[in-house]
């Protein structure tokens, strides 16, 4: 029986996040498990998002999707776009989907500058009922 089944990689569309969707892809590539990759659309003040903004974003997460993950072979990938904040967005499609892992990556800031902008993998850190795989910005030497 797989420890890992399925594996939830959120994504901003970034560099930094398309680090956490590959590592993501390949773990699961390696133990035979589902990927799904979440992209959140953050919700102002008004708490509503259109369709045609929930449209451009699954469009924009199927290809960056597409530029991220080569050589897809055989894995099984499913996008998913939600509207929502971050952590609790990222939270809320964990046990939703019954997920086993959740993989990020962070940017490594620390002190006063995690404290100014906040920390979306520090939240996930400490609400996530399932484990956190978090994989550094740039490995270190």
């Amino acid at each position: 029986m797989a420890l890992l089944k399925k594996i939830l990689a959120p994504t901003d569309f970034s560099k930094l996040s398309a680090e956490g969707v590959r590592y993501a892809c390949h773990l699961a590539k390696d133990v035979g498990a589902h990927v799904i990759v979440l992209n959140v659309i953050v919700l102002d003040e008004s708490n509503t998002t259109g369709k045609g903004e929930m449209e451009r974003h699954k469009q924009r997460l199927e290809e960056f999707v597409g530029k991220t993950v080569s050589h897809r072979g055989d894995l099984k990938i499913r996008e998913v776009v939600v509207a929502g904040q971050p952590s609790g967005a990222i939270v809320d499609c964990a046990e939703h989907e019954k997920v086993d892992l959740i993989v990020m990556s962070t940017h490594g800031r620390g002190g006063l500058s995690r404290m100014l902008i906040g920390s979306v993998t520090d939240k996930l850190l400490r609400s996530a009922a399932c484990p956190v795989l978090v994989v550094p910005a740039e490995p270190k030497r």
